[in-house]
């Protein structure tokens, strides 16, 4: 399968790199850590205004119409510059709940795990104007509802692990929402499994980045720090961990636009299209998780003492790590559940 990204996905990707280097800098972004409410609502519908959020919604429905490959490559390019808000609900949400597409409402995820919220908190509670509620995940053929945000209570924003992504404790009984949207949940599921997936492979890639340029600038012993062989392989083993997560990942959407694929490959596996698809899902998500937890773990050791301080940015793609490697799921379970499909 061949994983070059076509022209028209290279400027798709180029053009929300640049989009977002100049309204969002890492310093207008900084400029709002530890905030109750983190998203510029401004920006966010400038945002708005490129499509990205409507990536996912057919074009009978005023979206772009494309697949979750462009939508993934997407979600790298905002993760890649660290951009705080509900960006995987709301596109998910977008086409259905009206104001997602054009940036006004801004929509996070609720999860359950049929006995309450997985965990018992809500993210951005300063920000989003209404959650998607995702059922049971043994619930397959539930619909995903939406709750807008005064349909529960939860406690005032508190310190968060990232100061970019504030959370505050919910408040039981966990809503059901009163709107429902087309797909059903486990679909929508995957849906968000790898849109945070590409998320996790920017912030990887950022961190990457960031240690490269640091390696070849700073010197020791009369030599910059990268032409020393114990810096050179951590950062080749990194980029060689970021590419397979990254084919990994374009693998799963891959299959996910085009069932036909999943069917074919299946047949030699003997799993059916759904099996294929949630293979390749938590394979991809497993895979995104390791490399953006150990490439901005390899970015602050390239640092060395510098990058445990506040003042390097690496710490805050770590810390966004650690929030989506939880992201409806833990490395353990899609581990578990890559074993259990490859068995």
């Amino acid at each position: 399968m061949n994983f070059q990204l076509s022209s028209d996905q290279i400027a798709l990707r180029d053009g929300l790199i640049a989009l977002l280097e100049g309204r969002f800098s890492l310093e207008t972004i900084r400029a709002r850590e530890g905030q109750a409410s983190v998203v510029d609502r401004t920006l966010w519908e400038q945002l708005a205004e490129t499509g990205v959020f409507s990536i996912l919604v057919p074009e009978s429905l005023g979206g772009l119409g494309l697949g979750m490959t462009d939508a993934v490559i997407a979600t790298e390019a905002l993760g890649h510059a660290l951009l705080p808000g509900p960006v995987i609900g709301t596109m998910l949400a977008a086409g259905t709940i009206a104001g997602a597409a054009e940036g006004s409402t801004l929509v996070g995820l609720l999860a359950s795990n049929g006995q309450g919220p997985l965990p018992a908190v809500i993210e951005l509670p300063g920000d989003c104007d209404g959650y998607l509620v995702l059922p049971d995940p043994r619930d397959t053929a539930s619909p995903v509802g939406y709750a807008p945000r005064g349909a529960f209570t939860a406690d005032t924003p508190t310190r968060s692990l990232d100061p970019l992504h504030p959370v505050g404790r919910l408040h039981l009984p966990l809503p059901t929402g009163d709107v429902e949207l087309h797909e059903r949940a486990d679909v929508l599921r995957r849906r968000a499994l790898l849109l945070g997936s590409g998320f996790e492979v920017g912030l990887a890639t950022f961190a990457l980045e960031h240690a490269v340029a640091y390696a070849k600038e700073r010197h020791q012993f009369g030599r910059p720090i990268g032409s020393f062989q114990a810096i050179k392989h951590l950062l080749a083993d990194e980029l060689a961990r970021l590419e397979l997560a990254r084919a990994a990942l374009h693998y799963a959407a891959v299959i996910t636009d085009e069932p036909e694929v999943a069917a074919i490959d299946g047949e030699v596996s003997g799993l059916s299209v759904t099996q294929m698809q949630w293979r390749a899902t938590a394979g991809a998500k497993l895979l995104c998780d390791q490399a953006a937890l150990s490439s901005t773990k390899t970015a602050v050791q390239v640092y060395g003492g510098m990058g445990y301080t506040w003042e390097v940015p690496i710490h805050l793609a770590l810390k966004r790590a650690r929030v989506h490697s939880t992201l409806l799921g833990s490395t353990d379970q899609m581990a578990e559940l890559v074993a259990t499909l490859a068995s």
